[in-house]
């Protein structure tokens, strides 16, 4: 039986639109539809006549590396390698493992075999703009400029062609009109009868999401719109109270704890590698035993870049119960040349590609990384009573009830009486207050290497506030992205806890979750902003174009989702 609330929530929802920016993909759609829209988030910009050429890779590109970081990433390979062969398999027999000389040589040996004719060709486009999926078949011959507007999980600002702030907003509302007007059939004008949630980071920029809070109301036009944090709306997917979210998507890693739909600031941490990252490594570790398809190059061929991703998807794994070589083939496919047939043998390579994320030295491939957290606001020029006003005021109002207080006593205990002003609460968790020596404690790093992904998720729970929280984390562990979808991985990163976790924890059952609900773990934000807006409460965070006109970025203080 349907009930008219059931039916106006169905109603609203068809008129909600949910953005899920990537560094890759975006997801868009309608909240009442069961999967999101995915496309390239990407768009190509006709160069202008004697204009510099910017193009955005696929894949995270490699650097040229020292002779130190060689060695380092070949030191790290071979010691997963030996770590490997000591394991035992699910019947208790050694791995056994394949010599790499072996495999090297019957990869020299493999030939090309052309099969087919070419299956399609470049595109030529009409219009001085392509945006989405279409980018990948357009003719690199042809003087375009292809941009990325997200990177490292957030805005891909740089100082070269197309990289302000104000290009970047740009290529964002053009992305995300094209796949409304021609992938949902909602004209621009028409978007004032919709309402947006934009899936943000969970570690921010409060300038950026100004600017994005004003691309969706004014620039766009939508009706209404409010934010929601990524690894919040996560545990809304997986339908969890409370969760170490671990997010690894294609050029980041983040991990945070959540509790009650709160991401708390002191546990958030963003990792600069990801699944292209991987690919990059696999590539790498596949050159080692002699790659036959000699001429890839996943840095300036976008076709190289899909099929490396594609070989990751199919091959990598962790399953210690598949041992030795096995042989795979694969087809190269090109616009305007014959497809090429390739055979290949591949051994562990396949697993010690998928543990990078546990020992990122194999990630120098792709240069130096970056660790990044929360970082305390600065002041808001359009928000007066922003973090600093509160902290400032509180820090006075503490100074002048404790000289009243002194002055009372002078007089005989005048102001004995009167009700005591405590600002602990307010200054627990602020840089500079009580429990400042929480928040100001950084994630540490040995030998100024980055974290590895089980260091990340150990550190993060232990930044915490209390025991009780800590063994709900241990408790539930859940890994959203496309970056980590690879077999036997919720074990490995079980056993991988389970010996680091601290000894006073170690009775809670660990429950790892990696495709909650049987969902595909690339959509479980996605579908956690759609069960969101569904909420009665999800009433008091809307903001509507006039009232942003007015008040700005003081309404995010007051109706954010998220400790602003």
């Amino acid at each position: 039986m349907i009930t008219f609330q059931d039916s106006y929530n169905e109603s609203a929802a068809h008129k909600v639109i949910i953005i899920h920016p990537g560094s890759l993909y975006v997801q868009i759609g309608r909240a009442s539809d069961s999967t999101p829209h995915t496309e390239l988030h990407a768009i190509a910009r006709k160069r202008l006549v004697g204009g510099q050429t910017h193009h955005d890779p696929f894949l995270p590109p490699t650097v040229k590396r020292s002779a130190e970081v060689a060695q380092e990433m070949d030191d790290v390979r071979l010691q997963i390698s030996h770590t490997l062969q000591s394991c035992l398999q699910s019947d208790g027999s050694r791995r056994y493992a394949t010599p790499p000389q072996q495999i090297a040589a019957f990869n020299r040996r493999a030939s090309a075999e052309t099969i087919s004719p070419s299956a399609n060709n470049w595109i030529k486009p009409e219009k001085n703009v392509v945006v989405g999926n279409e980018v990948l078949f357009l003719d690199p011959a042809l003087d375009f400029n292809i941009h990325f507007p997200i990177k490292r999980g957030d805005l891909n600002v740089h100082s070269g062609v197309g990289g302000s702030l104000t290009a970047v907003l740009a290529d964002l509302q053009a992305i995300w009109s094209f796949i409304l007007e021609y992938k949902f059939g909602i004209p621009q004008k028409d978007l004032k009868s919709y309402r947006a949630i934009l899936i943000i980071p969970d570690i921010y920029n409060r300038l950026y999401l100004r600017e994005l809070m004003t691309l969706l109301l004014n620039n766009m036009g939508f009706g209404a719109c409010f934010l929601i944090q990524d690894h919040v709306a996560a545990t809304f997917g997986a339908g969890l109270g409370c969760a170490c979210v671990v997010d690894v998507g294609h050029q980041k890693t983040s991990v945070s704890c959540v509790e009650d739909g709160i991401s708390h600031p002191t546990t958030r941490v963003r990792l600069g590698y990801g699944g292209g990252d991987i690919t990059q490594a696999f590539h790498w570790l596949l050159q080692k035993c002699a790659f036959p398809y000699k001429t890839c190059d996943p840095n300036g061929n976008t076709n190289d870049a899909l099929l490396l991703q594609q070989l990751k998807h199919d091959y990598c794994h962790i399953n210690l119960d598949v041992c030795g070589s096995s042989e795979k083939s694969f087809v190269v496919q090109h616009p305007n040349s014959p497809s090429i047939k390739y055979t290949i043998q591949m051994a562990d390579e396949c697993l010690i590609a998928a543990l990078s994320l546990f020992q990122p030295e194999l990630l120098g491939v792709t240069g130096p990384k970056t660790l990044t957290t929360q970082k305390r606001p600065t002041g808001d020029p359009q928000d007066p009573h922003d973090a600093d006003y509160l902290r400032e005021t509180s820090r006075r109002g503490l100074k002048e009830a404790t000289e009243a207080n002194a002055e009372g006593l002078a007089d005989g205990g005048a102001a004995a009486g009167e009700e005591d002003i405590v600002v602990d609460t307010i200054l627990e968790g602020v840089p500079g207050g009580a429990g400042s020596a929480l928040v100001d404690r950084e994630f540490t790093v040995n030998s100024n290497q980055l974290l590895g992904l089980d260091q990340a998720i150990l550190q993060s729970i232990d930044r915490c506030v209390t025991d009780d929280l800590k063994r709900k984390m241990y408790a539930s562990i859940l890994v959203v992205g496309g970056g980590l979808k690879f077999h036997g991985i919720n074990t490995w990163l079980h056993n991988k806890l389970s010996l680091q976790v601290p000894y006073m924890f170690r009775s809670e059952q660990m429950d790892i979750v990696t495709s909650p609900k049987d969902m595909d773990p690339q959509i479980t934000a996605w579908k956690g902003a759609s069960v969101l807006c569904c909420l009665e409460s999800v009433h008091e965070l809307w903001i509507k174009p006039s009232e942003w006109e007015k008040y700005s970025v003081k309404l995010l203080r007051e109706r954010a989702c998220f400790m602003w």
